[in-house]
């Protein structure tokens, strides 16, 4: 696949990670699931529950993004990976909406949070009224840039979650680990896809270190923001905070991203021979795949993956 508009060749795929992509019908019971789902570890538990807040409206936004720039596609392998990039988001976006109503029956209601992340997508990287040509392609391509930056770090997530074993060491619950492992498999699976179209469409270094910016900080904020939320409203803590020593700490326990990791994670994706297919394992996701919970219609055991 080449970058056409720049004149380049775009960076190497590593063919052997690339596989057929098809949406997974999963579902998910959440009656069991605690509010605390990493057993003694509110932190933890709502760090990563941030994860529920934001992807419903983020991954629609994907998929209303794509949609809109099919017609731009001109190589046919390409257009297939997204089509099937687009059914895999549209599912993970319902399964993580389908928790909301869990966690109001816990008595968090995470409206007021979502209802900004709303905004954020709906509105500000939303469609915007811009004459027809170049002012309304500049928008569109600028949302297809930040997509694929942030789908290096979905792709980030989803490798680590499928190695993060301390978590199965502490007891988390089952439910919710095979869904963030089915998720972050899957987006291990298609990590290839935001960024080859990206290449395809546009593929200019200065509009991908631009919209990098933009993504890592607007991610940053939203999280940041989301953990403190979650903390500050949850009813069963009297004094619930969320702070940077804490992040840092599980981090290094290893049941949270290591800050080191994720600090290393942007010169690669900065890079100009990065390509999302040299980090992460196909084979790895598509194994947890064949044998997740829920994408095989069995109960989540005890003890997680």
């Amino acid at each position: 696949m080449s970058n056409t508009q720049q004149g380049r060749p775009a960076p190497a795929a590593i063919e052997s990670e690339r596989t057929a992509l098809k949406a997974r019908k999963v579902a998910f019971g959440w009656d069991r699931t605690p509010l605390h789902w990493v057993p003694g570890d509110p932190f933890t538990s709502h760090t990563i529950n941030v994860l529920h807040l934001l992807l419903p409206a983020g991954e629609r936004w994907f998929v209303h993004v794509y949609k809109q720039v099919l017609p731009y596609i001109r190589d046919e392998r390409l257009r297939e990976d997204v089509i099937g990039f687009i059914g895999q988001e549209a599912m993970h976006s319902q399964a993580h909406d389908d928790v909301l109503p869990h966690l109001r029956k816990l008595g968090l209601d995470p409206t007021p949070y979502t209802a900004q992340v709303d905004w954020l997508f709906e509105k500000l990287l939303g469609d915007r009224t811009l004459p027809p040509g170049r002012a309304r392609k500049w928008w569109l391509m600028e949302r297809v840039a930040i997509i694929a930056a942030i789908e290096h770090y979905t792709a980030f997530l989803g490798d680590w979650v499928l190695n993060a074993a301390e978590l199965d060491r502490r007891g988390a619950d089952p439910t919710m680990l095979d869904l963030l492992r089915w998720h972050g498999a899957e987006e291990v699976e298609h990590r290839s896809v935001a960024f080859e179209l990206f290449m395809h469409v546009d593929g200019g270094y200065r509009r991908r270190v631009r919209t990098w910016a933009t993504a890592f900080t607007a991610l940053v904020f939203l999280w940041q923001r989301g953990s403190r939320f979650f903390m500050e409203n949850d009813p069963t803590l009297l004094e619930g905070r969320a702070t940077v020593r804490d992040l840092v700490r599980r981090g290094r326990e290893g049941v949270l991203p290591a800050t080191g990791d994720i600090i290393r994670s942007v010169p690669r994706y900065l890079s100009r021979t990065y390509h999302p297919s040299q980090e992460a394992s196909t084979a790895q996701a598509v194994a947890y795949l064949a044998n997740s919970p829920a994408a095989t219609g069995r109960t989540a055991a005890p003890g997680g993956a």
